[in-house]
C-alpha cells in the first residue's frame, strides 16, 4: 500500500467517528437524536434537490463537497448546540484545531482541498458557501416543525433567537424565507418557541 493510499484511509477511518458524534436535533420520527455523519448526508442530498432555490448560481458538485465536510471538525471538537452560547465562546477555535489534525491526515493536495471547502463554508462569502449555509440552518429546522418542537421546546429557545439564527437561508435561499417565517410562526402559536 502506497503513503498516499494509507493517508487517505487513515481519514476515512477517522471521520467515520462522526457517526458517534450526537447532535440536539431528533430525526424526524422522534426517534433518537440524529448523529453529525447522518446530518451531512442529508444535508448534500438536500443541496442536489434544493439547488433551484439557491440566491445565486451554484457548483453543486462544490458545494455537496463542502457539505460533506462541513461537521468533520466534531470528530475531535463535538458538536456545538446552537443555542448554546457558553459553547460557542470557543467553538471556532476548537474547530480550526479539529480541522488541522483531521485534515492533515490527507494526502497533502487533498488536504489542501478539503481544508479550503471547510474554511470557505465556514466565511460564508461564495454562492456555494451561502447556500450550504442555508441548507444547514434550514435542516433542523424542518425537523423541529415535525418533532412538536423538537429542541426549541426541549431548551426553552426564543423567537429572537430562532430568527437570528435562520438568517443564512434569507441570504442563500431568499425564495424559502417564506417557509422558514411560516413555520416560525406557527411554531410559536403551538408554544414550541417562547416569544
Amino acid at each position: 500500500m502506497t503513503n498516499r493510499l494509507q493517508q487517505q484511509i487513515a481519514f476515512i477511518l477517522e471521520i467515520d467517528k462522526l457517526k458517534t458524534v450526537l447532535r440536539q436535533t431528533l430525526l424526524t420520527d422522534s426517534s433518537r437524536r440524529e448523529n453529525s455523519a447522518e446530518h451531512s448526508w442529508h444535508l448534500a442530498m438536500m443541496a442536489a434537490l434544493l439547488v433551484e432555490y439557491a440566491a445565486e448560481s451554484v457548483d453543486i458538485a462544490r458545494t455537496m463537497k463542502m457539505l460533506l465536510v462541513h461537521d468533520v471538525v466534531e470528530v475531535d471538537a463535538g458538536d456545538t448546540f446552537a443555542y448554546d452560547v457558553a459553547g460557542n465562546a470557543d467553538k471556532e477555535e476548537r474547530e480550526k484545531r479539529a480541522a488541522d489534525r483531521i485534515f492533515g491526515l490527507l494526502p497533502e493536495d487533498q488536504a489542501r482541498e478539503l481544508r479550503a471547502l471547510w474554511d470557505e463554508f465556514e466565511e460564508r462569502e461564495t454562492a456555494e458557501s451561502k447556500y450550504a449555509n442555508a441548507l444547514d440552518r434550514l435542516q433542523p429546522l424542518l425537523h423541529n416543525s415535525q418533532t412538536d418542537g423538537g429542541t426549541w421546546r426541549i431548551h426553552g429557545v426564543s423567537r429572537a433567537k430562532v430568527y437570528a439564527r435562520m438568517d443564512p437561508v434569507c441570504m442563500g435561499m431568499p425564495d424559502l424565507w417564506p417557509v422558514v417565517t411560516r413555520i416560525i410562526e406557527e411554531a410559536c402559536g403551538r408554544g414550541w418557541i417562547k416569544p
